[in-house]
């Protein structure tokens, strides 16, 4: 190393500061970093790949059985969701059958109401007759006391 800078210190211009010359550097230790990553990997390297392997596995497999419980979950949900609308429906269908009896019972009691209805308009108007029949009875006594007075 010291003879590529003395090298380097050759071909330099004189009056430059050394702080200051670009001049490619050599680094010994780079290259025998580089050749230790080309060794073999070690056991412990290996057993921890192995660890993180089983750890992710351990991992995806809890996730994709989250994923499933979810579409599970999602599928009874749907199930029920089903069978309430198939009670609401039967109800609907119940209520809808109840609605027609009542208004065929109705209509069978309309005559009758309708004769409820006359019924009452002339228990209305003999009321009111018989008012006037009791004006004209209490004038006539009236009348007649007035007469029976002379």
């Amino acid at each position: 190393m010291a003879a590529a800078a003395a090298a380097a210190a050759a071909v330099a211009p004189e009056g430059v500061p050394a702080s200051q010359r670009e001049e490619p550097v050599r680094d010994d230790a780079a290259v025998e970093t580089a050749e230790e990553a080309k060794e073999p990997a070690e056991a412990d390297i290996t057993e921890l790949c192995r660890d993180m392997f089983s750890k992710m596995a351990t991992y995806l497999t809890g996730e994709l059985t989250a994923t499933s419980e979810d579409y599970k979950l999602l599928e009874n949900m749907n199930k029920l969701t089903s069978l309430k609308y198939l009670e609401m429906k039967d109800i609907a269908i119940n209520i809808s059958r109840n609605l027609k009896d009542l208004n065929q019972k109705y209509a069978e009691l309309q005559p009758y109401l309708d004769q409820i209805n006359v019924i009452e308009e002339q228990v209305a108007a003999l009321e009111q007759a018989a008012y006037k029949l009791d004006a004209y009875s209490k004038k006539l006594e009236a009348k007649y006391k007035k007469l029976e007075k002379r």
